[in-house]
């Protein structure tokens, strides 16, 4: 049991949940997950494993064919539509999918005007934001001739604007270059510092390594297993059965362990000092 499930009740909590499109193949089958505040959960599998319809239940976009999903105690699919962005915010993977305004300001404000917010403290929202998502100068620029890790903190910071406890972010490092990579995974880590939930889906083990607290393992709709990195990386059989592999580094540790690496090394810096303390050992 982690240090969430010790001190609080789930934000998020999957019970038994059932949904497929349109009377095809079950999309999930028989899912239950319990998501707690301040985790940063990472979500993988191939595609088609149901990491996305799984979400979607989060903040009412499908409802659930039998079972149920809560977020703060209350059915998601109950909740009415304005008042789940101001609960759940949802970053698509594709931030050119949600993004249809004329400049970056329209963009962060347009959700909030839709609440019907008094103007000052619209402005006060849209100020800190722009701060946050490090826009500051481009308020006036037209969202499509910015880059793409500029489009999808965009992207983000029209969720921000709501001030939603939680946060999903669909493959937050997807055509990005390295630097574009890091900087928008810094912002997620800082999100999650002032204290909301992240939820994220991607197939970068790199990350979720670096940065989840916790991982759910899916196929085939299910969920397989969940865990830390370590609790889960050392699961072969169901990394094979989800066509995943642990991060490069684990592996390499895992071939060089005979001469002192630890063979559940998962970054560079923990197979560097396993390896040196053997060597002291020795």
């Amino acid at each position: 049991m982690s240090d969430f499930e010790n001190a609080v009740q789930p934000i998020v909590k999957v019970d038994d949940l059932w949904f497929r499109y349109e009377k095809q193949d079950w999309a999930l089958r028989g899912v239950s997950l319990e998501i707690y505040p301040q985790e940063i959960l990472a979500i993988v599998g191939q595609n088609g494993a149901g990491k996305t319809t799984l979400v979607k239940h989060f903040n009412g976009i499908l409802t659930p064919e039998k079972g149920s999903v809560k977020i703060s105690g209350r059915e998601s699919h109950t909740i009415p539509m304005e008042e789940m962005a101001t609960q759940v915010g949802y970053c698509y993977q594709n931030p050119d999918h949600q993004i249809f305004n004329l400049t970056v300001r329209q963009e962060l404000e347009f959700g909030l005007r839709n609440l019907n917010i008094g103007e000052d403290e619209i402005q006060r929202r849209i100020a800190r934001v722009i701060e946050t998502v490090e826009l500051n100068g481009l308020e006036e620029e037209y969202p499509f001739a910015l880059g793409r890790g500029q489009r999808q903190k965009l992207a983000v910071g029209s969720i921000l604007a709501m001030n939603p406890p939680i946060i999903i972010i669909d493959e937050p490092t997807t055509g990005m270059d390295w630097r574009g990579g890091q900087a928008m995974m810094e912002l997620i880590q800082d999100l999650h510092q002032s204290g909301r939930t992240i939820i994220m889906i991607t197939h970068d083990m790199r990350i979720v390594t670096a940065y989840a607290t916790r991982i759910v393992v899916m196929a085939e709709g299910r969920i397989l297993t969940s865990g830390t990195a370590k609790q889960v990386f050392v699961q072969k059989d169901v990394l094979a059965r989800a066509f995943l592999e642990a991060p490069q580094i684990n592996r390499i540790a895992e071939a060089l362990s005979e001469y002192g690496i630890a063979a559940d090394a998962l970054t560079i810096p923990e197979a560097v000092d396993s390896f040196k303390q053997s060597r002291k050992k020795g």
